[in-house]
């Protein structure tokens, strides 16, 4: 017998299924070109990084933080879009899995990085404090549910997953001229060691009854 999803969980299906259909169909015909989602996936990354830059040298002008937040915002929409072209054009293949789920992290590291390297010019450092938080928290999110689904169990419970980090970040980043960024790190760093809490439960859970592939204990990495 498995868990019973909750409310939020069931809106949060809702939105991520209805926002992958919206990707999938906009992929349609270029699941028919040469384009590849390793290509989208290392562009992703090339943006991610590039918003990272463009967030670290906010001193120089405020509105920075609002065109690093875009061009974040911009590369982490093709995480979707590339899942979405390998499922258009029969594309995906396991290595390319395996690729946009490693780049995504490194994203995410470096944008949450380049915050924390704000506060320590700022002299901010509980919130330097809650940026580590945030990126180890972040972190482990994805492991959690990884290593749940290496048991056979459902591991996506929870709210502080990749798209609702992002939106934090990159509303976060529009709120940074008005004193609103440290607070959201801290939101998002509370929310994803929520999560973390929630899928190692849940895991439990599951096993207590009888849910997933196997008892034996996996390889630890």
């Amino acid at each position: 017998m498995g868990t019973r999803p909750t409310a939020i969980n069931r809106a949060k299906n809702a939105y991520t299924g209805e926002a992958r259909r919206l990707a999938l169909r906009s992929m349609q015909q270029l699941g028919q070109t040469s384009l590849t989602p390793d290509m989208l996936s290392l562009s992703g990354l090339a943006l991610c990084i590039a918003g990272s830059a463009i967030v670290y040298f906010e001193y120089r002008a405020w509105w920075l933080f609002i065109v690093g937040s875009l061009v974040f915002l911009a590369g982490s929409l093709l995480d979707i879009l590339d899942g979405a072209l390998a499922r258009a054009g029969g594309k995906g293949t396991p290595f390319g899995a395996f690729l946009d789920s490693t780049l995504d992290r490194v994203g995410e590291a470096f944008m949450l990085g380049a915050i924390a390297l704000v506060f320590m010019r700022d002299g901010q450092e509980w919130a330097v404090a809650a940026a580590i938080a945030a990126i180890s928290g972040s972190f482990l999110v994805s492991y959690t549910r990884a290593r749940a689904e290496v048991l056979g169990l459902r591991g996506d419970v929870g709210l502080g997953s990749r798209a609702e980090r992002v939106a934090v970040i990159c509303v976060g980043l529009g709120l940074a001229s008005v004193g609103g960024l440290p607070w959201a790190v801290v939101f998002l760093a509370a929310t994803a060691w929520i999560t973390v809490g929630q899928r190692i439960l849940s895991v439990r859970r599951q096993l207590a009854q009888g849910t997933g592939a196997s008892h034996d204990p996996p390889p630890r990495p």
